[in-house]
């Protein structure tokens, strides 16, 4: 089975609150993920609508697969790198805020 992917690393969302949004899609037509993502109000939606249209795209121009069969094969969320932030605080100390970031993966593949 021909499957495509795409990848968006270091994006500037936690990737806690983009599994939330990424579990919509899993399994789902490539259509109606596409709606989902359009109209669900997280943060996160836009950024994984990008990298499922960079999937499609990809299906598309590099394996030649007809993008009305196309469905979401499978899709994810891994923790890229945390950029730290120190906070001041009473007496000279300081608290690390710890800015998260999300690698977003979706890959498509052509439903028989």
């Amino acid at each position: 089975m021909m499957e495509a992917r795409a990848t968006a690393k270091t994006v500037r969302i936690s990737p806690r609150k983009a599994r939330l949004v990424i579990d919509l899609i899993r399994g789902v037509d490539v259509k109606e993920a596409q709606a989902i993502l359009m109209f669900t109000p997280r943060a996160a939606s836009p950024a994984i609508l990008k990298v499922l249209n960079s999937a499609i795209a990809n299906a598309e121009n590099n394996y030649s697969l007809n993008v009305d069969k196309l469905f979401v094969k499978e899709c994810y969320v891994n923790e890229g790198v945390r950029m730290k932030r120190m906070l001041p605080r009473a007496k000279g100390s300081a608290d690390v805020i710890q800015k998260r970031t999300s690698h977003i993966t979706v890959v498509v593949a052509e439903r028989e």
